[in-house]
This record gives structure tokens, sequence and C-alpha cells, in this order.
């Protein structure tokens, strides 16, 4: 066997090893439960697996008490698009369909109603560390809203953002506890707002998991907003999931939070 064979043989058995270790990855991949980012508002610092494709989906109402700037909202499709780029790097695109009835007067919404396309959601997340046995979950995560992706009622001047620091810890083989802080920007204000998320999650069955969350923010210039929700998780298989949630404010104007959804996983 000449030089060439023998180098030819070398790069076969390498990208044959290379292929063979990159498919057993994804298989095990395809085969973990599912991990998504919602139905809370605390973001998981775990990633999609390279070359995975995730859609997390569904519906929500909320509605805040009249008398005080109030607002009747329902989104039919809030969606969020997970792509795994590389192992510890994701591509993140979200959007809402939603219609809204504002107040107008003290204690009554207009007979107008709002229907459209929030900005769209386009960030990033990257996991800084994960799945290492006995230390926590650390993530990165950031966004920004699009303003010229919007429908005219829904569309800001300028461009939000925000991005948050994520962890979660294992506080047993069935609970775990995850919290996130960070900042945002809202469109069309100058005022920052820090944000946190607090959830504690527990698993009832190998199907069946439940939830209940803290969650608010800060902003520099005005009162503290606090929030909470609670809900169940069901994962009809590793790849697919369905959610529902309830929740309300603290000391906001939220009068009630109700959503539902499904999340599907699947192959590039």
């Amino acid at each position: 066997m000449n030089l060439f064979k023998k180098l030819s043989f070398v790069f076969l058995v390498v990208t044959s090893f290379g292929a063979y270790a990159q498919d057993t990855k994804k298989t095990l991949a395809a085969n973990s439960p599912l991990v998504t980012d919602r139905p809370n508002a605390t973001e998981s610092p775990l990633t999609i697996p390279v070359g995975f494709l995730q859609y997390e989906g569904g519906f929500m109402y909320s509605n805040d008490k009249a008398g005080s700037n109030g607002s009747e909202k329902l989104v039919y499709n809030t969606g969020l698009f997970r792509l795994g780029l590389l192992d510890n790097l994701e591509l993140r695109l979200g959007y809402n369909v939603l219609n809204e009835k504002r107040e107008i007067l003290k204690g009554a919404f207009s007979s107008r109603e709002f229907s459209g396309i929030d900005p769209m959601l386009l960030g990033f997340k990257v996991a800084i560390r994960q799945g290492e046995e006995g230390k926590a979950n650390l993530g990165v995560l950031g966004h920004v809203n699009l303003p010229f992706t919007a429908s005219k009622d829904f569309r800001p001047e300028t461009t939000a953002a925000d991005f948050r620091f994520l962890v979660s810890h294992s506080l047993s083989k069935k609970s775990s506890l995850s919290y996130n802080i960070g900042a945002k920007w809202g469109a069309d204000n100058p005022e920052i707002a820090y944000v946190y998320t607090l959830s504690y999650g527990v698993a009832l069955s190998s199907k069946w998991s439940y939830y209940a969350e803290v969650y608010g923010d800060f902003p520099e210039n005005s009162k503290a907003n606090h929030l909470w929700d609670t809900g169940l998780v069901y994962l009809l298989s590793n790849a697919v999931q369905l959610d529902a949630t309830i929740g309300s404010g603290i000391n906001t104007n939220q009068t009630i939070l109700l959503a539902a959804g499904l999340s599907v996983r699947l192959p590039k």
C-alpha cells in the first residue's frame, strides 16, 4: 500500500468515526426528554441540540382591570422557533398574533379592537455550563424586538431589547429551582427595568410535572411590578409537550392570565 492509499484509508476512518459520533449524539438528543422555555416566564439555561429545530407555541389571555389604563388581550398564537446551531448556541425567533382592547374612558374599553402582530423577537441563547453532574446549569440569552416586522397598530418607533443570566439547580431527582436575572428596555421608552424570575418545578410522574413561579421587574423611575403563575406540563412523548398555566398580578393591574400551548422538537 503506497503512501497515498495509506493516507486515504486514515482519512476515511477518521471521517467515518466523526460521522458515527455525530449520528450517535443526534440519536441521544432525539431520545432525551424535551426541555422548553414555556410555559413559565423563567428561561432555561439549556440550549437546543445542534441540528434540531424546536417550536413552542400556544395562546394566552390576559385582562388588566379597568380604571387604570386597563386592557384586554388575546394572543391567538404566541410562537417561538429555536434552532440549535452549535452544542451550546441556539438562534431564536418569536412572534405574537394578537387582538387587544384598550381602555379610553375610565372603566370602559374602547369599541375599537387592535389586531395584528407584535414586533418579532430575534435573539440567541448560549449555554455556559449544562449537564454537569452536581453543578448548576448556567446560560445567557439576549433578544431584540424588530419594529418593522409589526403591524401598524403595534409598531413602535424604537427597538426594544433584553438580556438575562439563566441558572437552574437540581434539588433532587424530581425537583428543581430555576431563576433569571437581567434587564430590558421597552420600545419607545428610555427607562431600563431590571428583571427577575424564580420558578420551582417538580415531576409528578414520568409524564406530568408542576411548577410555581414569581416574576417581575424593577423600573428605574417607576414602582416595581410583581406577578405569579402556576401550571402543569404533560410530556406526550420525548419530542412533544403540552402545557397549561394560570396566573395574576401581585401588585399590578393584571387580574387574570390564562395560557395553554404545544411544543415540538424536529430534526433539522
